[in-house]
């Protein structure tokens, strides 16, 4: 019986003595959260006078935890795209007994030609790749990846 309390303490000391930390949160950590509770992302380019809100549950968080990072892609190449994507879209808006209209709402005009400026480019593609991703469509021949 001593043999057993001498264990019994022993071992209590042992799991006393390892307590739970908290791990403090980096300042990354802590700007990847208030992104998760700021639904809305409103990128506008003065010069031109063209904005593009998005106001979609988690989008801003991915845009900055998992999209690629701005200058990945070119210009030329988020344009290219965005006009597929856009055509697609719009042609969806435009069938709401074919396609579901709580995810197909809104035209975008976007209209090839136009210089939109680089980040608008970067978010209305990256909201695209979100998009399908999270919805499970597919807006054109290309898959989409990150």
């Amino acid at each position: 019986m001593k043999k057993i309390s001498y264990i019994l303490c022993i071992s209590m000391f042992i799991v006393s003595c390892n307590t739970t930390k908290k791990v403090a949160k980096t300042s990354t950590d802590e700007q990847l959260e208030s992104l998760k509770q700021n639904d809305t992302v409103k990128i506008a380019n003065d010069d031109i006078e063209y904005e593009i809100m998005i106001i979609e549950p988690g989008f801003n968080f991915w845009l900055a935890s998992i999209a690629k990072q701005r200058g990945y892609y070119s210009q030329e190449f988020l344009e290219n795209r965005n006009n597929l994507y856009v055509m697609e879209w719009n042609q969806r808006v435009l069938l709401p007994q074919q396609y579901r209209t709580d995810l197909y709402e809104l035209q975008i005009d976007y209209q090839q030609g136009i210089d939109y400026g680089y980040e608008v480019n970067y978010v209305l593609y990256n909201y695209f790749i979100y998009f399908q991703r999270k919805y499970n469509q597919r807006l054109g021949p290309f898959i989409p990846r990150i």
